[in-house]
C-alpha cells in the first residue's frame, strides 16, 4: 500500500478503533522492522525519525526505503518528521516526500509557538502533508537534547492554540517524559480536561516506559498516536550486543543486523497489540 498522510492514516485508526504507534526509526533495518510488526498485526502505523537521526542517513533515503517497502506490505504507514525544530528541517522532510511532519515549538512563549507553528502548517499543507504541533513543554532525553522543562499543557490554551496555527494534531503534557532516565506519572484527569477543549486528536510522546493499560486508557480521550522510540533502539542495540558476546568474532554482518531487525519488530508488534488491548495471537 501507498504511503498516506496522517489525516487519512487517524481516519482510518479512529474506524478501526485503535491508537497509532508512532516507532523512531535511525536506519534501514529498523525501518523494515517497524513495517514488519505493522504487517504481522494487520494494522496502520507510523514510522519516523528526528533530524538528529536523520543525519545518519539523509531524508531522502528514509523516505525512498519507506516508500519502497510499503508497496510490499498492505497496511497504510504514514513517515512522519519527529521533533522538527527549524523550518528547514520540514522543508526538507516534505520535499524529501515525507507524508507528515512534527513542528516542535514547545520551548517558545505561546505567542511565538503559535507564529512558528503556523508557519510550518501554510507550508505543509499547501503539499498536503499533516501538521502535529505541541503545547506544553516535555522533560527528559530526546536523541541529543535533554530537558529539564516539564510544563503541563495548558488546557485553557488549547483551543485557541489549535484554532490560530491550524494545526492537525497536537502533542500534549501530561506528566509523560522522553526516554527512560526520567521517571513517567500520567495525570489521566488532566489529558480529559484537554480533550474535552481540544478539536483535534492527541499525541502522546514519551510512549516507552508508560504501562501500556495506562496507554490504552487515553483512546477515550482523543489520543490517536502514541511515540515510542527507546524500546525499540534497545532491542536493537542489545541484540547486537548478544551476538557479540556469543561470538567475539562474528563477521556476518548481515546475520546480526536480521538479528536486530527481528529483535526490533518483535517489541513493536507485542508494544502495538498492548497499548490497544489486543490478544497476542502469536503467543497464544
Amino acid at each position: 500500500m501507498a504511503l498516506v498522510d496522517m489525516n487519512t492514516l487517524v481516519g482510518i485508526a479512529q474506524r478501526s478503533g485503535v491508537m497509532l504507534p508512532a516507532y523512531n526509526t535511525t536506519n534501514m533495518e529498523m525501518t523494515l522492522a517497524i513495517m514488519d510488526a505493522f504487517e504481522a498485526n494487520g494494522l496502520p502505523g507510523v514510522v519516523q525519525i528526528a533530524p538528529t537521526n536523520v543525519k545518519l542517513t539523509g531524508y531522502e533515503l528514509i523516505a525512498d526505503c519507506v516508500r519502497a517497502a510499503s508497496e510490499s506490505y498492505t497496511v497504510p504507514v504514514a513517515l512522519h518528521l519527529d521533533h522538527g525544530k527549524t523550518l528547514e528541517d520540514v522543508r526538507q522532510a516534505v520535499l524529501a516526500g515525507f507524508t507528515s511532519v512534527m513542528i516542535d515549538g514547545a520551548a517558545l512563549p505561546f505567542e511565538e509557538n503559535i507564529a512558528f507553528s503556523r508557519q510550518a502548517v501554510e507550508f505543509c499543507h499547501v503539499h498536503g502533508v499533516s501538521v502535529e504541533a505541541e503545547l506544553g513543554a516535555i522533560a527528559g532525553k530526546e536523541d541529543d537534547h535533554v530537558s529539564e522543562a516539564n510544563s503541563r499543557t495548558n488546557p485553557d490554551e488549547v483551543a485557541e492554540f489549535v484554532e490560530r496555527t491550524g494545526c492537525d494534531l497536537l502533542a500534549v503534557s501530561i506528566g509523560n517524559v522522553h526516554g527512560l532516565e526520567e521517571r513517567p506519572n500520567i495525570d489521566l484527569a488532566h489529558l480529559e480536561k484537554i480533550a474535552k477543549v481540544c478539536p483535534c486528536p492527541l499525541v502522546l510522546h514519551g510512549g516507552s516506559g508508560i504501562d501500556p493499560q495506562i496507554i490504552s486508557q487515553m483512546a477515550k480521550h482523543k489520543m490517536v498516536k502514541i511515540n515510542i522510540a527507546s524500546d525499540l533502539r534497545r532491542a536493537f542495540i542489545s541484540a547486537i550486543h548478544d551476538a557479540q558476546e556469543e561470538n567475539p568474532n562474528e563477521a556476518n554482518l548481515a546475520g546480526v543486523l536480521l538479528r536486530a531487525r527481528a529483535a526490533v519488530s518483535e517489541v513493536a508488534r507485542k508494544t502495538q497489540l498492548a497499548i490497544n488491548g489486543l490478544e497476542d495471537k502469536a503467543a497464544a
